[in-house]
């Protein structure tokens, strides 16, 4: 019978006939059927392109061009793309046929990729499992209200946590929550600002504070001392530390949490997902104390009061295994911290050389470039003309031919910044440094020049600035 089934819906879908059949109307698709205004931004910044296969680190398209992928999709391609052991991960748990999601009993796979999580989070006891890093954050913003009993979440100003509504309600830039109120009830404080956190502590009703030890949005990094001192003082006033490490984390900066950089920092909760996935099926995950989860699902009759349909279901949970022990098996971790200081080194290098190039930041294979007022005149009028149109044109400029004539995949780190973000693979190396290197150094040189395509293209986005106004 099932062999009769599976031979049947082979003659009625083909994917591999369809994508040949209707996969040049992929722009049209989207434009028609979807969010209209993404194939419109392509075309504009001309990100069309028709990527065919990808693997590692790398795209081709049907010339067999190699296109260098610095973005990972904003950090869930931990692993590149197609590792060969999620792969086959994943292949092997389809073919057992688990008797996968029947909501009344407790499959191993869970429990086994909690276990092997928790090895990596000391001081963190119990896991649960959602289907992104929104719907973790959503988790821990529920268990810090729940368990103090009060309402208020505290977060940094420019903070990202994502944008379903809770996790809106903390999310530090205006253009994502405008038109979206009422939210939750919350404050934002600035990074790294202890006096300010302190003052809203006093007032009694704060449940806790979520940041991210480096912001994913101007790659900006705690203080040193910091989460610990915040740690401290959430502690006394009886809230919560919540770590969002949904971009940091898996080795992202070159330790397994970014909060771990830093000595006597023992979280709450810890958010993560992106990287976990393989690249291939969503998962969030939200780690906590024993205490809050015991209070949390306090009896039998509160044991669903906190759940989701997808959540633990088998395909995720083989995926995040099978991250876990390439990340052991082939140092992942290691070759983060090592490609990233030499990475950022190299940029670092350049910062006397150009005078449009501000800062290079980050750890590990997080980096930030920012880019500043130059001096000499010729190029300050040409700044002061981006500015005036709109605040991260310039940033722009420089990623779209990092695309076009060096064929490498980056993007700003968010609106209205000078600032492009680094989020490669953390299987690169010095190969792709020297890639990336070379090609940026070629387009602040056209930048510098103070003519060429890339300034055409800037009176574009100048006109395009204008006209969305």
């Amino acid at each position: 019978m099932t062999k009769e089934f599976d031979t049947q819906g082979a003659k009625e879908f083909d994917l591999g006939r369809l994508l040949a059949e209707r996969g040049a109307e992929r722009y049209e698709l989207h434009a028609r059927h979807l969010n209209h205004q993404l194939p419109r931004m392509l075309h504009t910044i001309g990100f069309d392109k028709v990527y065919e296969r990808a693997e590692g680190a790398y795209f081709w398209d049907a010339d067999g061009n190699d296109y260098l992928d610095m973005l990972a999709g904003f950090g869930v391609m931990g692993l590149g793309r197609h590792h060969p052991v999620v792969r086959k991960a994943l292949h092997d748990v389809l073919d057992a046929s688990l008797a996968d999601l029947t909501r009344f009993d407790c499959q191993p796979l869970p429990g086994l990729l909690a276990e092997r999580l928790l090895t990596h989070s000391p001081h963190l006891d119990r896991v649960f499992f959602g289907n992104s890093g929104t719907e973790a954050v959503e988790t821990a913003l529920k268990f810090a209200r729940y368990v103090t009993g009060r309402p208020r979440v505290l977060y940094c100003a420019h903070a990202f946590h994502g944008l379903t509504t809770g996790a809106l309600s903390v999310n530090g830039e205006d253009g994502f929550r405008d038109g979206f109120a009422p939210l939750l009830p919350d404050t934002a404080v600035p990074l790294g600002d202890l006096d300010a956190l302190r003052k809203e502590l006093k007032k009694g009703d704060v449940a806790g504070l979520i940041v991210e030890p480096i912001q994913g949005k101007g790659v900006h990094e705690t203080p040193p001392g910091y989460l610990r001192a915040a740690q401290e003082l959430l502690h006394q006033h009886k809230a919560l530390l919540i770590v969002d490490e949904v971009q940091t984390g898996l080795g992202r900066t070159g330790d397994f949490y970014a909060y771990q950089h830093e000595e006597g920092v023992e979280p709450d909760l810890v958010c993560v997902a992106k990287a976990l996935s393989g690249g291939y099926v969503p998962v969030g995950a939200t780690l906590g104390k024993d205490w809050i989860f015991k209070k949390v699902y306090s009896s039998m009759d509160r044991v669903l009061v906190h759940s989701a349909s997808f959540g633990s279901n088998a395909q995720a949970m083989a995926a995040g295994l099978a991250v876990l022990s390439v990340m052991a098996d082939e140092k992942v971790v290691e070759n983060a911290r090592v490609t990233g200081e030499l990475l950022k080194t190299r940029l670092a290098a350049l910062v006397e050389r150009y005078e449009l190039l501000s800062e290079v930041r980050g750890r590990g294979l997080m980096v930030g470039i920012e880019f500043g007022r130059p001096k000499s005149l010729k190029l300050r009028g040409r700044w002061t003309m981006l500015q005036a149109a709109r605040k991260g044109l310039f940033a722009q400029m420089v990623v779209v031919p990092l695309l076009q004539k060096h064929r490498i995949l980056t993007q700003v780190s968010g609106d209205h910044l000078e600032v492009i973000k680094l989020i490669p693979p953390l299987t690169v190396g010095e190969a792709e440094v020297d890639r990336f290197v070379e090609a940026f150094t070629a387009v602040m040189d056209d930048a510098h020049s103070g003519g060429g395509l890339m300034w055409d293209f800037g009176k574009t986005l100048v006109k395009q600035a204008v006209a969305n106004r």
